[in-house]
């Protein structure tokens, strides 16, 4: 037998002792009262604490200012809810608010670099949404997610026990799952993360690879110089991602809500088919657009201003054409009405 096969063996003994780890749900203290949001943070359906950072619509004398929208912001991986740091104030000058929050694993939530899983994730995204429509119960609501946000959001809102939204924004998503992954890829990854699943994997170095993720460097420095940043991710945090990415893959054309799907043309995070596979399962009423100065981190590349505007349009009316004129993704569905609509914006000085 060889030095391979005898190799191949010792793993799969060693699969029922060593499995990918996942958070579990907590127990609530006694005397829980149930869900609530707090001033840094909400408490979710199991009384964790799960860390918020939110931006509000101010009036001229910076007295608080109803919203008439609001976005709950599900951050990427690795990230946390700073992830809408540029694009939030820019909302909230025009009375967006902006509720963004620290999943379960990154930043400073609990169980940092430890997968949450998906039945988790999405709780806790359903349980926010419930506390930021009950406060604000005559706004639009939107659920914006970038990246693994975006893949998280998909999984809510496919299930059948959606968040309560009105809108539904795919920043990039993380789409990649095990059907598309190259097979050496997916099958190493399986193996270290049942055989070492807290090894971590330190991310590429992307300059000697010629990756990005965003063409705005100064944003990649910040991120470089941020603690709540993590840099690395355990094998089994991988195997979740990868799982996540293939059920949103698979199911986002399950979602009721209106969904703007956006991506960009310099993606060097998620490739190009399962992406193009993903938005040609969109609804027909569903809108798409693929940016030619768009890279994977959309709320922060040099042009993201293009797409802050075309976010709040949609906001403002799912069916309206964006105002950049930006195309749908090939292969998505084109709204009956855009056609003619996006060709007028394109003509507009």
């Amino acid at each position: 037998m060889n030095r391979s096969a005898i190799l191949a063996m010792l793993a799969l003994l060693l699969l029922p002792a060593c499995a990918p780890v996942i958070q579990q749900a907590g127990r609530p203290d006694a005397g829980f009262s149930g869900p609530r949001l707090e001033d840094h943070d909400f408490v979710a359906a199991d009384g964790a604490h799960i860390a918020m950072t939110t931006w509000l619509p101010r009036a001229s004398d910076g007295s608080a200012r109803e919203p008439w929208a609001v976005v709950v912001g599900v951050h990427g991986m690795n990230d946390y809810s700073n992830a809408f740091h540029l694009a939030a104030p820019y909302w909230a000058a025009d009375g967006v608010a902006t509720y963004a929050y620290d999943q379960r694993g990154f930043g400073r939530s609990p169980g940092r670099g430890v997968w949450g899983g998906d039945a988790l994730m999405t709780e806790d995204l359903r349980t926010l949404t419930a506390l930021v429509r009950q406060r604000y119960p005559r706004a639009v609501i939107a659920v914006a997610g970038v990246s693994l946000g975006g893949a998280v959001t998909i999984e809510a809102f496919a299930s059948d026990r959606p968040p309560v939204a009105d809108r539904v924004v795919l920043l990039a998503p993380a789409v990649w799952g095990w059907s598309s992954q190259p097979v050496p890829y997916k099958t190493a990854l399986w193996l270290t993360a049942h055989v070492a699943p807290t090894a971590v994997i330190e991310p590429p170095r992307f300059v000697t690879l010629n990756i990005s993720p965003t063409d705005n460097n100064d944003e990649l420095r910040r991120m470089g110089r941020d603690p709540q940043m993590l840099w690395g991710a355990r094998t089994d945090a991988l195997y979740g991602l990868v799982n996540t990415m293939q059920h949103a893959w698979a199911q986002v054309g399950r979602i009721k809500a209106p969904v703007l799907y956006l991506a960009g043309a310099h993606d060097e995070i998620i490739p190009k088919t399962p992406m193009r596979q993903a938005a040609h399962r969109l609804k027909p009423s569903d809108r798409s657009g693929l940016y030619p100065n768009g890279w994977h981190l959309l709320l922060v590349d040099r042009q993201a201003r293009t797409v802050w505007r075309d976010v709040e349009s949609f906001l403002r009316d799912p069916t309206d054409p964006l105002p950049s004129g930006v195309s749908a993704i090939p292969g998505a569905p084109t709204p009956p009405n855009a056609p003619a609509q996006v060709a007028q914006v394109k003509a507009a000085p």
